[in-house]
């Protein structure tokens, strides 16, 4: 993301870092989010349903392995634009 130029905020379970960049844990305040990537098996993410929809973001990517319909179809309801696809395949091709 950071090579095409694309502003990121990590979140996760835990704090840490990736290459230099902050995990804040839990589930801060953030604003203006155009995209979701997520990263997390389908198994975990109904306690993020709340938080990441009121985030508004413009799409949801599932990545591979993070599909989820129910998640899914609860944003397409908010008009959040879905992609099942991986982030790193769509940078590589131009097609984020």
């Amino acid at each position: 993301m950071i090579a095409h130029q694309h502003e990121i905020v990590l979140l996760g379970v835990r704090e840490g870092a990736i290459a230099g960049h902050p995990i804040l844990a839990g589930q801060p305040e953030v604003r203006d989010v155009h995209t979701v990537s997520l990263y997390i098996k389908p198994l975990h993410q109904p306690a993020w349903y709340d938080y990441l929809l009121a985030l508004q973001p413009q799409r949801i990517i599932f990545n591979p392995g993070t599909e989820n319909p129910e998640l899914a179809q609860k944003a397409a309801r908010q008009g959040i634009e879905v992609r099942y696809a991986c982030t790193l395949v769509m940078l590589a091709q131009g097609q984020y």
